[in-house]
Order: structure tokens, then C-alpha cells, then sequence
């Protein structure tokens, strides 16, 4: 058997793109957003001009005739400078978009498709509560039936663009007594009378991607916006979720790399005791440890992008990168900051800030220990592993 793992001319191309439009175009703002807590319009639209938001998608509604692959090298490399803005592609393309086209009709793939693709829309998909998580068929917001619509109430927790989206995915009960098989997904329409939105600025990490509590009261929505079928949304989240958490894993490899780069560069310029610091054994150890876990990574990941792409089961090959992509994470930029000394813990470096986007790879997307489980159950034979 023949393993290539050289990128094609043309990935190659897509990864310098991004690079460079993170360095010249994200970059200049982050100690500016990170103060501020402040999500930039402006990097969005021209993220969306770049084509960023069409990965996966058919070029008849936008897209831009690319593949899992070259959206995780893209992903990648935004996350490396700044892992905030890894989040809109989940929100326009992966997450919203991708979904649609999955499920959806018709005409709701030729309306929602090129306005998530092109940034007119500003996305979004909510499924998590205050005190519903990882038990995704347990949400309380619900819709009622009224004849010509549905009459929804409740309210969703941690939504990302949740005050700043104008449309995005809701995963509702509109049967509460039927456990995930009660459970619909609607197009939402958040310019509809009814929703309040409050910001969330408490976060640990994360400061410059929007973030929301949405809550409902008596809102009309027209039966049009159903995406699939009434009862079909446990199952269009959990295939939205497997696309989406590549996404994540993705991210998790941008910051891991952005940690040992950060960590070389600081080995080789902090000198102590006539040399530098990198010379010592106990310093060449962390690094060759972030360098081994995000060498592992970067396969899992990639591994992972090229089974989707081929039409593959790669579920739990997806969520074998985002359960370790997390544990790189965290663990790289933990010894970043040691690795720093004291200069970690001020703002002249960027270790804080990996600190604290580090650990929503623990959260986000699925917890680790739910990702424990999906990777287990399929190695062990107890579920299937699905495409």
C-alpha cells in the first residue's frame, strides 16, 4: 500500500492563502478585539469574500469546488493567528450551509445557501440550554403546533453569533413526549418579533467571537423554515455535529501549532546562565512533546478530512481528532506558559490568550467524554462507525 501525505499544488496554495489572510488581515486587531470583546464585521465579510464559507458546498448555490481537506488547512491556519474566528466557519459553511444542502429543499437551498456562503447572512445553529448539554434530546425550547405555524418558547445558551446572526439552524421539541424523535430543526428568522438576545462577555476564552443567550417569547414561525421533516432534527444535528467537529479539530491544530511556534521562537531567544534556554534538557523536552502530539494531530486531523471527502465512515475517526485535538491543545498551551516563566503571564505574549482559547476544545462540539464514548463504542464494535 502506497501513503502519500504530500499536499497537492493546489492545497498548498489554499494553506499560504489563508495564511496570509490571517497574518494581514485578522492580526492587526487581535490585542484591539481581545480588550474589547469585540466580534469585527469587516474581517467577516472579507473572510466570506475570500470564499472561505463555501467549503463542501455545490458551486450552483456559491461554493468554491473544495473539499473537507482544503477547509481544515483553511481552519488551520485563521486559528493559528487567531482561534476566534476559527468559529465562523462552523457558523456559515459546516454547520449551517452544509446542513441545508443535506436536508433541505429545494428552494431553501437556492434562497439560505449563497447568502451563508457569500456573508450576506450572518449564520448560526443553536441546540445547547442552560441545563441541557451533551443530552441533546432532553431540550426543554419548544414549538407548538398552531395550524398555519408554530408557536415557539423557551431559550438557548452559549449560541455563537447569537446577537449578531440574522438566520441560522434551531433545534427545537415540537413533541415532548417523544425523546429525540420529538425534536425539529427550523431555518431560523431571528428578525421576527418575539426574541430577546443578551450577550455573554463572562467568557473565559474566546473574547473575540460573539456569544448569546437567546430566549423566545410567543414567537411566530412559518412552517416554511422546517428544515427536513417535523421530527427529523436529533438526526440532521448528530450529521451536522460530525461535519462541524472537524471544524473544531481543525482549530485545536491552528493553536496547538501557534503554541510551539511561540514556544521555539522563545527557546532560542531567552538566554540563562551564557545560553539558551533551549539547550537545556528539560526545556527540549516540552517542546519535543508539543511537537510530537501536534505532529499526531495534524495526521488525525487530516486523516480525518480526507476520509469525509472520499465519502468514508469517519465518525470516529473525526472524533478521535477533536477528543486528542483537545488534549494537545490544552496540554501545549499549559507548557507554552510555562515555558515563558513570568513573561507568560503578562499580555507581552500571546500565552494567556492560548490559555484561554485552549480549553473550549474540552466543550465545544461535543464534551471529551462524550467524544470518549463515540470513539469507543465504534472501536469496540457496540456502534456503527457512520460516514
Amino acid at each position: 500500500m502506497i501513503i502519500n501525505f504530500a499536499l497537492t499544488e493546489e492545497q498548498k496554495m489554499v494553506q499560504k492563502m489563508a495564511k496570509d489572510f490571517a497574518e494581514n488581515e485578522i492580526a492587526p486587531y487581535i490585542d484591539q478585539d481581545e480588550e474589547n470583546h469585540y466580534w469585527r464585521r469587516e474581517i467577516f465579510d472579507k473572510m466570506a469574500e475570500f470564499g472561505f464559507f463555501g467549503f463542501c458546498i455545490d458551486e450552483e448555490y456559491g461554493g468554491n469546488s473544495m473539499g473537507w481537506l482544503e477547509g481544515a488547512l483553511v481552519i488551520e491556519q485563521v486559528s493559528k493567528v487567531h482561534t476566534s474566528w476559527r468559529m465562523a466557519f462552523n457558523m456559515q459553511d459546516w454547520g449551517t450551509a452544509l446542513t441545508i444542502q443535506k436536508f433541505g429543499a429545494e428552494e431553501q437551498k437556492k434562497h439560505y445557501i449563497p447568502k451563508f456562503v457569500s456573508g450576506e447572512y450572518v449564520g448560526s445553529f443553536a441546540m445547547t440550554e442552560a441545563d441541557v448539554g451533551s443530552d441533546v434530546a432532553a431540550m426543554k425550547c419548544r414549538a407548538e403546533d398552531k395550524g398555519d405555524y408554530y408557536l415557539l418558547n423557551g431559550h438557548k445558551m452559549w449560541i455563537t453569533n447569537g446577537t449578531v446572526c440574522d438566520h441560522g439552524l434551531l433545534y427545537v421539541k415540537t413533541d415532548k413526549d417523544a425523546g429525540a424523535k420529538g425534536i425539529t430543526c427550523f431555518i431560523m428568522d431571528y428578525s421576527l418579533p418575539g426574541i430577546e438576545r443578551n450577550a455573554i462577555k463572562n467568557k473565559v476564552g474566546l473574547w473575540a467571537s460573539d456569544t448569546a443567550e437567546i430566549v423566545f417569547e410567543n414567537v411566530r414561525v412559518p412552517k416554511e423554515l422546517i428544515l427536513g421533516n417535523v421530527g427529523q432534527g436529533f438526526n440532521i444535528c448528530m450529521q451536522q455535529l460530525n461535519g462541524t467537529r472537524l471544524g473544531c479539530s481543525a482549530g485545536s491544530l491552528g493553536l496547538s501549532g501557534a503554541c510551539l511556534e511561540a514556544s521555539i521562537r522563545y527557546a532560542n531567544e531567552r538566554s540563562q546562565f551564557g545560553k539558551p534556554i533551549g539547550k537545556y534538557q528539560l526545556i527540549q523536552q516540552q517542546i519535543a512533546e508539543m511537537k510530537m502530539e501536534h505532529a499526531a494531530l495534524e495526521y488525525m486531523v487530516y486523516k480525518a478530512a480526507w476520509l469525509k471527502d472520499q465519502g468514508l465512515p469517519n465518525q470516529m475517526e473525526t472524533s478521535m481528532s477533536k477528543l486528542f485535538g483537545a488534549k494537545a491543545a490544552v496540554h501545549a498551551a499549559n507548557e507554552c506558559m510555562k515555558l515563558h516563566g513570568s513573561f507568560g503571564y503578562s499580555n507581552e505574549y500571546p500565552c494567556g490568550r492560548f490559555l484561554r482559547d485552549c480549553k473550549q476544545f474540552e466543550t465545544l462540539e461535543g464534551t471529551s467524554n462524550m467524544h470518549t464514548q463515540i470513539v469507543a463504542n465504534a472501536a469496540l464494535g457496540y456502534s456503527p462507525n457512520r460516514v
